[in-house]
């Protein structure tokens, strides 16, 4: 009995699906088509300094975003993002509406977007992406220090990570609450940290 009870469990292991294996940081490998976010496995940081005593630090709970991938040209990659600035998230949802309304004149310009204008492979698996970015109606062109963090193929798909950070002034977009004297409280320069993962189409 002992012997079947083996067998059993040897037979459930060969059946079962095989996990992914680790991704690979070569792009080359990533496969051409289009990906999209997955929502649960993403997210968009925004930290801004309050009164130069500590990172005040939001997010965006709706927002969309997607590119288009060719191995043989990494570099003409065309990245598309949406988020809607009425999601800001301040962790205090007393606030959520007023803040998105005096910072990101969210009634009358309610989506932000971005999309990618050029990209610069770096060094391994880093680069940097420009694109314009629009948000209360005003467009300025920003720069992303991006990494890739792999692509994987296995259980949960086909599916691509990134990490991406950059900084801008909310003062080029119009956005100066609480940043002129005498009530200057909040900073002008916004960091934005972006973690992703994609899956393919």
């Amino acid at each position: 009995m002992f012997r079947s009870a083996i067998a059993a469990f040897a037979l459930v292991l060969m059946s079962a699906p095989m996990a992914s294996a680790a991704p690979s940081t070569n792009p080359a490998d990533m496969p051409a088509g289009t990906w999209v976010v997955d929502k649960t496995h993403a997210s968009l940081i925004a930290r801004v300094r309050h009164m130069g005593l500590s990172a005040y630090t939001v997010r965006f709970t709706d927002f969309d975003a997607a590119y288009v991938y060719d191995p043989k040209a990494p570099a003409a990659s065309k990245v598309t993002a949406t988020f809607q600035a009425a999601s800001l998230d301040t962790g205090n949802t007393k606030f959520n509406g007023e803040f998105a309304d005096k910072f990101l004149d969210a009634a009358a310009n309610p989506t932000i977007t971005f999309v990618s204008t050029a990209i610069t492979p770096g060094e391994g698996n880093s680069g940097t992406m420009t694109g314009d970015l629009t948000f209360r109606g005003v467009t300025r062109p920003v720069t992303l220090d991006v990494i890739f963090e792999g692509y994987a193929s296995g259980l949960g798909g086909q599916r691509s990570g990134f990490s991406a950070r950059g900084v801008i002034k909310r003062s080029d977009f119009g956005s100066t609450f609480l940043l002129r004297p005498p009530l200057a409280m909040v900073g002008d320069e916004v960091e934005l940290i972006l973690e992703l993962e994609f899956v393919k189409k």
